[in-house]
C-alpha cells in the first residue's frame, strides 16, 4: 500500500515478499495512551507498560493526573489537558511523568483532541522515552550531515544491489545525479568488467554478514568522469533492529592520490633494483659478446620487449679504428638481441655478429653522431621507417606492434661505442623519459665494461699473438718418438700466462723436451716465457745435463725482475732407450709403462727458477717401446674446487683409458679436466716410444 492509503479490513494477511514494517516504533517504544473528556484512562497500549511501569489492568479506568504525575504538576497537566480538549490544538513537548517506582522520567509527549461518531472529545497521548529520542535524533542528524558533507562516497543498494540512496560525494565521482542513480543495478551505473569484483563482493556480504573493510582497490574510470581513478571500496551488510537484512551500504573513498604515489615508489623500488641487478650482472667477464648479453637479458622484460645491443664496426676493429660517423651512414656490428616473446621485431634487428649499415637519416646513425639518446614515445608509421634499417625491417616492426622505442647511445670515457635500441610492442604502456633515464644508466655501466672488454681483447690478442708465435712446431723427424702437444689460453680473462712447451732435436738422435710456466701474466709475461725458451734452446745445444741446464736457467731467471717459472726439462736418447729428467718447481710428470697403469714420476721437486742459489737433480729411468711420458703445466690440474691430489688422481683415471692416437688424448684430457671459467692457460706435451734402429729409416708420425 501506498503512504496515503490506510488499512482496508479485506486486504487481508500482508503477501510474501511485500515490504514489511519499519522497526523505527519498536525503537522508539512509542506509547499510546487514550482519555476521556474527563482525565480517565480508558485505553492502554502495551508500550505504556513499558514506559510508565503499569499494567492495563492498573491503568485503565484511574484518572491520568494523579497515577503518572507528581502533585506539583497536577495543575500544569490540568491546563495543557483543558487547552487541547478546549481548542482542538495539538500540544508537543518533554513532561515529567512518574513511574510505577516512584521516580521520575522525562517523556516526550504528542498530544491530540480526538472526537469519535457520537461527538464525544478524547485525548490521544503519544510518548516516548526523552533521551532514546533525543539520541535517536542526533544519530540521524549526525548521519545525514556525515553522509551529506562527507568526501566518502556512500550509497545503500537493496538486496537486489539496486541503488536506494546516494550521497553527493558518490555521485560527483560517478558523474550520475542521484535521481538517475535511484533504482537502477549497480552495474548499470558502473558497467566496466572490472567492477563485476565489487559486485560479487557485495553479494558475499549480503549472504555472510561479514563486513569487506578496504578490501578492494579497483583503478578505472567512472560513467560520466574520463579521469582514471582508484577507489577503496568497502562494504558493510544493512540490518534492521529484528535483523531484517535490508541490502547493503557501499562505502567509496577515492585513493587516487595515494595509489598513484604508492604506484611511483613501487616504480622507483623497481628501476633501483633494476639498476643494483645490472650492476651485479654486467661486465662479470671481459668479453664484449658477454657483457652485451648481460645488458641484453637485465633489460628484458623488465624495460623493453626486445633490445638490441649494437656497436661502431671500427670500435672492435683494431685495424681501424675510428670515432662516431659526423655524417654519412654508420657501419655497426651486432653484439646481442632478445626478446621477451617470440616476435617479428626480433627478425628486424640485425643478427648478433653481423655488420650491417645504417643510412645518415636513420634513428641509430643520429644517436650515434650525436652522442644523445632519443625517445619516441608512440612510433607512427614514419618512425619506424626512421629505425629500422630498410623498408623490409620496418613492416617487420609494424607487424610485431612496436608502438614505442628508445635509441641510447653507449659512451665510455667520451666516446661513443655504439647504441642500445630499445622497443615496446606487447606491453601498451609507452616509454617515457623516467624509462630513458633508467636505460641511459645502464647503458652507461654497460659502455664502460664493453670499452674495457675491448682494451683487454687488444691487450690479449697482442699477447696471445707474442706468445703463440714463440710455442714452436714440431720438428718432422724425432728417432724414436710420437709427439702430441697443445696451448689453450685462459677463457676467463683476456691476461694470456707464460706457459710454453718446446720440443727440439739434439746431436744422437738425442730429443729434448721442456714444459714450463712462468709466473704471472700478459704480454711481460709472455716475452720472459720467450726469453726462457730460447735460452732453453742454446743450453740444449751444449749437451748439458737436465739439472746443469736448469742451473744456468735460474741465473737468467733471477734477473728478469719480478719474474719466477717452474720448468721440467727432459732429454730421451732412443740408443739407450732412457730419459734423464730434472724438475724446477713444477708438477710431476706422468709415466705410462707399455700395458701398466699411469703413475705420477718420483722426482726430486726443486725450487723454481729465479730463487737462486738452488741445487736441481737429474734422474734417470728406462722408457720402452710404447711407453709414454706426460708432461704438463698446473692450469691443466689446478682448480679452486678440489684439492690438487683428487685432481692428480683425476688425470691418472684419464690416461689409463687408452685412445687410439695421442692427438686425441690431448684433446680429451683439456675436454674433461678444463673449464669455461678456468683462469690460466695450459701446456700439454705427451710423446710415446717406438721401435727405433741404428741407421733405420726416420719413423714417419
Amino acid at each position: 500500500m501506498s503512504a496515503a492509503e490506510g488499512p482496508r479490513a479485506d486486504a487481508g494477511p500482508p503477501e510474501e515478499g511485500a515490504p514489511q514494517p519499519s522497526g523505527l516504533m519498536d525503537l522508539l517504544g512509542v506509547a499510546a495512551v487514550l482519555l476521556d473528556a474527563n482525565g480517565r484512562i480508558v485505553l492502554w497500549s502495551p508500550q505504556a507498560e513499558d514506559l510508565y511501569g503499569y499494567s492495563a489492568e492498573e491503568a485503565l479506568g484511574q484518572y491520568a493526573a494523579p497515577l503518572l504525575v507528581h502533585e506539583q504538576h497536577w495543575q500544569l497537566m490540568g491546563t495543557l489537558f483543558a487547552h487541547v480538549m478546549g481548542t482542538g490544538e495539538s500540544w508537543a513537548g518533554a513532561f515529567p511523568v512518574r513511574h510505577k517506582d516512584g521516580s521520575t522520567r522525562l517523556v516526550e509527549f504528542r498530544n491530540m483532541r480526538l472526537l469519535d461518531d457520537r461527538g464525544d472529545f478524547y485525548a490521544l497521548g503519544l510518548a516516548a522515552d526523552e533521551s532514546t529520542l533525543r539520541e535517536l535524533e542526533r544519530d540521524v542528524a549526525l548521519s545525514t550531515r556525515l553522509i551529506s558533507q562527507s568526501p566518502i562516497g556512500l550509497a545503500i543498494l537493496d538486496t537486489d544491489l539496486r541503488y536506494v540512496a546516494v550521497n553527493p560525494a558518490l555521485e560527483r565521482m560517478h558523474g550520475i545525479s542521484v535521481k538517475d542513480h535511484l533504482g537502477r543495478h549497480y552495474r548499470e551505473i558502473m558497467t566496466a568488467a572490472k567492477f563485476g569484483v565489487p559486485e560479487a563482493a557485495m553479494r558475499e556480504v549480503l549472504e555472510t554478514g561479514i563486513a569487506m573493510v578496504d578490501q578492494s582497490t579497483i583503478v578505472g574510470r567512472a560513467p560520466g568522469d574520463p579521469d582514471q581513478h582508484a577507489w577503496s571500496i568497502s562494504l558493510y551488510r544493512l540490518e534492521d533492529p529484528q535483523g531484517r537484512v535490508l541490502g547493503v551500504a557501499d562505502l567509496v573513498v577515492d585513493v587516487t592520490d595515494r595509489y598513484q604515489a604508492a604506484m611511483e615508489a613501487a616504480e622507483a623500488r623497481r628501476r633501483l633494483a633494476l639498476i643494483a641487478d645490472g650492476s651485479a650482472r654486467i661486465g662479470t667477464t671481459l668479453d664484449v659478446e658477454q657483457t652485451a648479453r648481460e645488458l641484453a637479458e637485465v633489460i628484458v622484460p623488465e624495460l623493453a620487449d626486445v633490445v638490441a645491443v649494437d656497436v661502431l664496426d671500427s670500435v672492435l676493429d683494431e685495424h681501424r679504428p675510428g670515432p662516431a660517423p659526423r655524417d654519412g651512414p654508420a657501419l655497426f656490428r651486432a653484439l646481442a638481441v632478445k626478446a621477451a616473446y617470440p616476435t617479428e621485431a626480433v627478425q628486424a634487428a640485425d643478427p648478433p655478429g653481423e655488420i650491417a649499415a645504417y643510412a645518415a637519416d636513420r634513428v641509430a646513425t643520429e644517436t650515434v653522431r650525436t652522442g644523445r639518446p632519443q625517445l619516441i614515445a608512440h612510433a607512427d608509421d614514419t618512425d619506424l621507417a626512421r629505425i629500422a634499417r630498410d623498408s623490409h625491417a620496418a613492416g617487420l616492426l609494424a607487424s610485431a606492434g612496436v608502438h614505442s622505442y628508445m635509441s641510447v647511445p653507449l659512451i665510455a670515457r667520451g666516446d661513443v661505442l655504439g647504441f642500445l635500441g630499445l622497443t615496446r610492442a606487447r606491453n601498451p604502456v609507452p616509454f617515457d623519459e623516467d624509462d630513458l633515464s633508467l636505460a641511459a644508466e645502464l647503458a652507461a655501466r654497460a659502455a664502460v665494461c664493453i670499452d674495457n672488454a675491448r682494451a683487454h681483447q687488444s691487450v690479449r690478442n697482442a699477447a696471445e699473438t707474442l706468445q703463440r708465435s714463440l710455442l714452436p712446431s714440431h720438428p718432422p723427424h724425432l728417432p724414436g718418438l710420437q709427439i702430441a702437444s697443445r696451448y689453450r689460453p685462459a677463457q676467463a680473462t683476456y691476461e694470456i700466462g707464460g706457459d710454453w712447451y718446446d720440443v727440439f732435436p739434439l746431436d744422437g738422435d738425442r730429443t729434448a723436451l721442456v714444459v714450463g710456466d712462468v709466473m704471472g701474466s700478459g704480454i711481460d709475461a709472455a716475452a720472459a716465457m720467450g726469453r726462457l725458451r730460447t735460452a732453453t734452446s742454446a743450453f740444449a745445444d751444449l749437451n748439458l745435463d737436465p739439472d746443469q741446464l736448469l742451473q744456468h736457467l735460474d741465473k737468467i731467471t733471477s734477473g728478469l725482475e719480478h719474474y719466477i717459472a717452474t720448468c721440467v726439462y727432459a732429454v730421451y736418447d732412443p740408443h739407450r732407450a732412457e730419459c734423464r729428467i730434472a724438475n724446477a718447481g713444477h708438477l710431476p710428470p706422468v709415466l705410462i709403462r707399455n700395458g701398466k697403469h699411469p703413475e705420477l714420476l718420483d722426482l726430486p721437486t726443486g725450487a723454481p727458477l729465479g730463487v737462486g742459489g738452488t741445487l736441481f737433480e737429474t734422474t734417470t729411468f728406462g722408457l720402452g717401446p710404447g711407453d709414454q711420458l706426460v708432461l704438463y703445466t698446473d692450469g691443466l690440474v689446478e682448480t679452486r674446487h678440489q684439492p690438487i691430489d683428487e685432481r692428480l688422481e683425476t688425470l691418472l683415471d684419464l690416461l689409463d683409458v687408452p685412445d687410439p692416437s695421442l692427438e686425441e688424448t690431448c684433446d680429451r684430457l683439456l675436454r674433461e679436466l678444463r673449464r669455461p671459467d678456468d683462469p690460466d692457460d695450459v701446456a700439454l706435451l705427451i710423446c710415446r716410444t717406438q721401435p727405433f734402429a741404428l741407421g733405420s729409416d726416420p719413423p714417419q708420425l
